[in-house]
């Protein structure tokens, strides 16, 4: 009974980074032609 818990969180865990990094390819195929350097042009 004692593991259930640290397995629910382990798919909470993965289930999130899932969603993170999907949201994170859509966004940066969202524009595919923005340069790598897209944070240091932005600045300046």
């Amino acid at each position: 009974m004692r593991r259930k818990p640290d397995l629910i969180w382990i798919l909470v865990l993965v289930f999130t980074l899932g969603v993170v990094t999907t949201g994170y390819t859509q966004s940066y195929f969202d524009r595919p032609a923005v340069p790598t350097g897209m944070e240091s042009n932005a600045t300046e």
